[in-house]
């Protein structure tokens, strides 16, 4: 689908001007959800496969025995 410039330069004002109708530039901005969701989930995952790495090490100091840590969950 080829649109012309001029209608495309048009669109993009027009998109602009409507954005800055529901726009306060005084008001303070708040993260979004979802990008705590991704954040914590991206920590999390790190943190998953960084005791995974680390297994052996973690077994010698006793940290991954005990009935908090299931031994089926651990990858080979």
């Amino acid at each position: 689908m080829h649109i012309r410039s001029n209608a495309y330069l048009q669109m993009i004002a027009r998109l602009r001007a409507f954005r800055a109708l529901f726009s306060n530039p005084d008001a303070p901005r708040g993260t979004s959800p979802l990008l705590i969701f991704i954040a914590v989930a991206l920590a999390l995952l790190l943190a998953m496969l960084e005791v995974d790495r680390h297994s052996a090490e973690l077994q010698a100091l006793g940290l991954t025995t005990g009935p908090f840590f299931q031994s089926e969950f651990v990858s080979p």
